[in-house]
């Protein structure tokens, strides 16, 4: 018992309730360290130290580690990269404080940190998400600490939305130089609208001829959906599948016949559109086109939400601007309220003498 030091912080270790705990000081300096030790000893002596304990043991690298342990097997693959990417700017900055000191002003400091480093605001959010997503655990589950500092930290501004489609004419230019295969997946994305590693993870099985349908069993968002298919996207799975014979496994593969990697597809899609001459276009872009079409053909954005797999309506929003036809739907209701005598003048360019005609009567 007594104090001992780790790297450059001070950690106090004594007995409480039968059982020994190790707690951080939070400082380098030996003497405020003492003074910590010492008026932890009086709340003991006084029956004053009580629910505070978890925080103060507990450290953010510990959180962490228990974090990804328990939810790792529930992410896909890309959000568990994703995680691990942050963690490596999380962890040695904040990795050896306890919870207790983990506050809304260590987390702002962190954020200008990470601006002062150039991240871009999307990827500070990700990292703010991460955090707050394990504190969420620690304090509702685990019961390791009281509250979430990530409450009272905001999020950074993202404007980096990027609102690009395929214009018919490029769509030909991208499909011209396309290899065979590679043109069915791109013909397959501007018909469902899937994710990348949806269209990848889609197996033969989850293929239904008889009702015209799909479902995404791996959804970005860890739910299932179903997706009707058009004439041009079953016909395209019959003859695939007519000419491998295939009932199950992966519907697209290389054309070697070998499982199709994300990083094989990227290559193939790049080089095609730089052929192309379409360097500003991603392969993300292929579901953005489709959205976009759908709305500037009328359809509303309730039906384009359920078919991108949008939890709630507000990625969804971003397409709005590109719908004014289907407004017009909207205000054409109000010809329909108008007094007759009123819409008769108005056809004929004459209402204005109508009014004044009264006036002056």
């Amino acid at each position: 018992m007594g104090l001992t030091k780790r790297k450059d912080v001070w950690w106090m270790s004594f007995m409480y309730q039968g059982r020994q705990i190790r707690r951080s000081t939070g400082t380098s300096k030996k003497q405020l360290a003492e003074a910590i030790y010492a008026k932890v000893k009086v709340q003991i002596a006084e029956g004053q130290f009580f629910e505070r304990r978890e925080e103060q043991e507990h450290t953010f690298k510990e959180m962490m580690e228990r974090y990804v342990a328990e939810r790792a097997t529930l992410k896909a693959v890309k959000s568990r990269l994703r995680d691990h990417a942050a963690l490596g700017h999380l962890l040695p900055v904040l990795g050896e404080r306890v919870l207790a000191h983990i506050t809304p002003k260590v987390m702002a400091q962190y954020k200008a940190q990470r601006r002062i480093e150039q991240a871009a605001p999307a990827t500070i959010n990700k990292e703010l998400q991460l955090v707050r997503h394990a504190f969420n655990l620690a304090m509702r589950e685990w019961e390791w600490c009281r509250e979430n500092p990530m409450h009272r930290v905001s999020m950074e501004q993202v404007r980096n939305e990027v609102d690009r489609w395929l214009t018919p004419e490029e769509e030909d230019r991208l499909m011209a130089t396309s290899s065979p295969w590679l043109r069915e997946i791109m013909v397959f994305a501007l018909n469902t609208g899937m994710r990348q590693g949806e269209i990848l993870n889609l197996q033969w099985q989850d293929v239904d001829f008889s009702r015209g349908t799909l479902i995404v069993m791996q959804s970005k968002n860890g739910t299932r959906r179903t997706i009707p298919l058009n004439t041009k996207v079953y016909e395209l799975l019959a003859a695939k599948q007519a000419a491998t014979g295939l009932s199950r496994g992966p519907v697209f593969k290389t054309p070697l016949g070998n499982l199709l990697q994300v990083r094989f597809l990227v290559r193939e899609f790049c080089e095609a559109r730089n052929r192309a001459g379409i360097p500003d276009f991603r392969f993300h872009d292929m579901r953005h086109t489709f959205a976009t079409r759908l709305v500037q053909r009328g359809v509303d954005l309730y039906k384009v939400q359920r078919l991108l797999g949008h939890k709630t309506n507000l990625m969804t929003q971003r397409y709005a601007h590109h719908s004014p036809e289907s407004l017009r739907e909207g205000v054409k209701v109000l010809d329909e309220c108008q007094p007759e005598r009123f819409s008769t003048n108005l056809a004929h360019g004459a209402v204005f003498e109508d009014f004044r005609g009264s006036a002056a009567s």
